[in-house]
């Protein structure tokens, strides 16, 4: 095992569902990258959301904790500054640490322990996207999802998302270098997260001509009658206005083939940091690890989007790739997001580390070194936001999942005979009862619903009143000093072009002229 501490480049995409990826099974895909990385590296082939939305989930990921441990119920709710995140851990073990990329933070504090942030976020840090559980599934237009996504697909060579995913690539390429020429003997750690393939299903020729839409393949459930889906379900019909259109096969086909080319696109620009990472000699010394936030329905059931604990919306990739430290395997044991702090601080620290608070997930450390797995490993999930009328819990264990959420009807599945969720177990299976008096022990349901309540109230409050008068966004603003890049004349200039190249240019002191 090697001694020194290892850089960690972390990769992040949006909405990439694990059962839409070559190693999970998809034989359609294209992934030249991350298949590489799947085959060299860690596959955790049962890794879950922890809550199945941006902000929650991404929150889990930095600070290792459930929605009701901080608040973070929904993508208008803040992060406290005052809960430690890995990048606290990391610096504290000498590592530089960088984010590039979304990360939907919510409140002033846009770093939650990273040094340096290369860009903005793509989507806004205040509460302007709280949901309203007293709506009950009512619509709140502005801001939720609609049907656009699906029946606007197609060809497009710049977009919003496209435009932020391409500087959050070429900024943390251009990171890396600066890492390999300005501070060689610091390990780092750069977190690049991207916001493909998240709807809208808009991608560039390059790689939507990687598929032809005869080829797509249809939803392996296709739409169910109203009747048929269970009430959560229902509810994101209504959430999503789902039932204001009509979607057909030609649609189905199309939406489909815009995701998978972002994935291809996501899988591009990895491949990007790859060879930056190859080209300043530090591949072989760098952690990749690759996950997502949540996955997409892509017109499984009928569904669109996220916000369920169904395998569509809440089995994620992830991987861990260092050939030298990490023989390759596959893992069945589930995990969830919230196992990254503690991973990443036994990674930084050759598998010892000390947490300053609990969390909710455990470290993976002993996984990734040959560990035996735990039979009875358990993943929990907990989603406090829009589509939801009430707390909804998930608990993954051995081929068991089990959603519970006190309106709606228990829900227990056998994934290894039934991978598409069909048969709901709940009514007669005796683990229905077991399961649920877990999730009754384990969380204190009445109180948090009550929580979640009082602060989607609260910041409905606080959001009309931020509005009034003058007004000072919380959105990330990158700083730049112009004044200490490139050439200035504060600086030698030979010395700025020798120290900014790499590799360092020969020696010519034995060409001098005596």
């Amino acid at each position: 095992m090697p001694d020194s501490k290892p850089n960690i480049l972390f990769v992040m995409a949006d909405q990439m569902a694990a059962q839409f990826l070559p190693f999970h099974g998809n034989t359609l895909v294209k992934t030249p990258n991350l298949s590489r990385l799947a085959r060299e590296g860690v596959v955790f082939e049962n890794a879950y959301s922890t809550s199945p939305l941006c902000a929650p989930a991404r929150a889990t990921v930095m600070n290792g904790l459930l929605p009701s441990r901080t608040g973070v119920y929904d993508n208008a709710a803040e992060f406290p500054s005052s809960i430690p995140t890995w990048a606290h851990y990391l610096r504290l073990s000498g590592y530089a640490t960088c984010l590039s990329g979304k990360m939907h933070f919510v409140g002033p504090d846009q770093l939650h322990g990273f040094e340096e942030r290369l860009t903005t976020d793509i989507y806004p840090a205040d509460f302007g996207w709280t949901p309203d559980w007293r709506l009950r599934q009512e619509r709140i237009d502005w801001w939720y999802h609609n049907m656009t996504s699906v029946l606007q697909p197609g060809i497009a060579e710049i977009t919003n998302q496209l435009e932020f995913d391409d500087e959050v690539a070429f900024l943390a390429i251009r990171k890396i270098y600066d890492y390999a020429r300005f501070t060689p003997d610091q390990p780092f750690c750069l977190m690049a997260s991207f916001t493909h393939p998240h709807d809208p299903y808009a991608a560039r020729r390059k790689f939507w001509d990687l598929y032809r839409d005869a080829d797509i393949p249809l939803p392996a459930v296709p739409r169910l009658e109203r009747a048929a889906l269970d009430p959560h379900s229902q509810r994101l019909y209504d959430v999503s206005a789902m039932d204001d259109y009509s979607v057909t096969e030609t649609d189905l086909r199309a939406a489909r083939h815009g995701y998978f080319a972002n994935i291809s696109y996501v899988d591009d620009l990895l491949g990007q940091m790859i060879a930056a990472l190859e080209a300043t000699g530090g591949l072989d010394d760098t952690v990749i690890v690759f996950t997502s936030d949540h996955g997409d329905f892509l017109g499984e059931r009928g569904l669109w989007y996220k916000m369920s604990f169904l395998e569509p919306s809440a089995h994620v990739p992830f991987l861990i790739w260092n050939p030298k430290r990490f023989a390759a395997r596959r893992v069945k044991e589930p995990v969830t997001l919230a196992d990254i702090l503690p991973t990443l601080t036994a990674i930084a620290n050759d598998g010892a580390a000390t947490l300053a608070r609990a969390v909710d997930g455990r470290s993976l450390y002993p996984l990734l070194i040959g560990g035996m797995e735990d039979a009875q490993g358990t993943a929990w999930g907990e989603y406090l936001a829009e589509g939801a009328i009430a707390p909804m819990y998930m608990l993954r264990r051995g081929p068991w999942k089990f959603i519970h959420s006190p309106p709606d009807p228990d829900q227990l599945f056998n994934l290894d005979d039934d991978p598409v969720e069909r048969d709901n177990l709940a009514p007669a299976h005796p683990l229905a009862r077991q399961f649920c008096a877990e999730v009754q022990a384990k969380f204190d349901i009445p109180r948090i619903n009550r929580e979640v309540l009082e602060s989607q109230q609260a910041r409905h409050m606080l959001f009309a009143a931020l509005k009034r008068g003058h007004h000072f966004p919380w959105d990330f603003q990158p700083l730049r000093d112009a004044s200490a890049q490139y050439t200035r004349n504060h600086m030698s200039v030979t010395d700025r072009d020798l120290k900014s190249r790499f590799p360092r240019a020969p020696d010519i002191g034995d060409k001098r002229l005596r």
